[in-house]
């Protein structure tokens, strides 16, 4: 019975072999690896909890302040985060006119029109209709259309691309431009919309808090070069333009002191 070692232990008195005792010595050893990291690992865990709950929940003057301090928050404090309602939205539109009316569009070419309901979009550079049975609104881009004559308080405004045509000043872009006089005193105007980002955020701004849509106009008269140069809404800036007229765009500016600058130029022109 050389093979086996004789033991004693507190439950059991009897033999067993030195592979089993040596096995049973392995399992006590990783027993001890896995209770030894377990408490490892639940100190560090203890420790956050205790941390956690000393910062969420605040008590005292301490406490007090800081709601003070967020309550009285602007948007514009370092530190915290703010709700701004001052915003207004957008005022105005990139559309000319603000409304479809009646329209007739001239595409390319052709020499046959469209009818339609339509408005100008200034920004995008497009014509802007309503489809007559599904009323679904489209954009037909300027590099394809030739001309569009929109109805408007009982008159027609014809409105052509500048592709083309020659400025004193190059245009960044094709833009519509207004006929208001044909013929050989060409008489035009570049309708404009800008958007105005808004501006109500920090100590210097324009306290303006909405963006906005502004209309603007730029006019244009065509020189004996056929070059458009823009010109202000007087007699000097006509003037200018046509030198050999200077005396009778003077008696003519007289007669039409009390007038609308546009409706001053256009008589100006008539009677050349």
């Amino acid at each position: 019975m050389q093979n086996f070692l004789k033991f004693v232990n507190p439950f059991h008195i009897g033999t067993i072999d030195a592979e089993s005792k040596y096995s049973h010595t392995k399992f006590i050893q990783a027993m001890r690896r896995i209770l030894l990291l377990s408490v490892l690992l639940f100190l560090p865990f203890y420790s956050y909890c205790q941390q956690t709950s000393t910062s969420i929940y605040q008590k005292g003057i301490s406490a007090y302040e800081n709601l003070q301090a967020i309550g009285n928050l602007s948007p514009y404090s370092p530190g915290g985060v703010g709700f701004d309602t001052r915003y207004q939205g957008v005022k105005g539109s990139p559309r000319l006119l603000d409304t479809l009316l009646q329209s007739y569009l001239r595409i390319g070419g052709r020499e046959d029109y469209f009818e339609l309901l339509a408005d100008l979009d200034l920004v995008s550079n497009s014509v802007i209709y309503e489809h007559p049975k599904t009323k679904k609104l489209f954009a037909v881009p300027l590099d394809v259309i030739s001309e569009v004559i929109i109805n408007k308080d009982g008159k027609e405004l014809v409105f052509r691309s500048t592709t083309g045509k020659r400025f004193d000043r190059d245009l960044r872009e094709q833009k519509f431009y207004q006929v208001l006089n044909d013929g050989k005193f060409q008489f035009i105007k570049i309708p404009v919309k800008t958007f105005i980002q808004a501006n109500y955020k920090g100590a210097y701004s324009a306290d303006r808090p909405y963006d906005e849509f502004q209309s603007d106009a730029k006019y244009y008269l065509m020189n004996s070069d056929g070059i458009f140069c823009q010109i202000q809404l007087n007699k000097k800036s006509v003037a200018k333009i046509y030198p050999e007229k200077k005396k009778l765009i003077d008696q003519l500016a007289r007669d039409e002191a009390n007038t609308d600058k546009e409706a001053m130029i256009l008589s100006i022109l008539d009677k050349f």
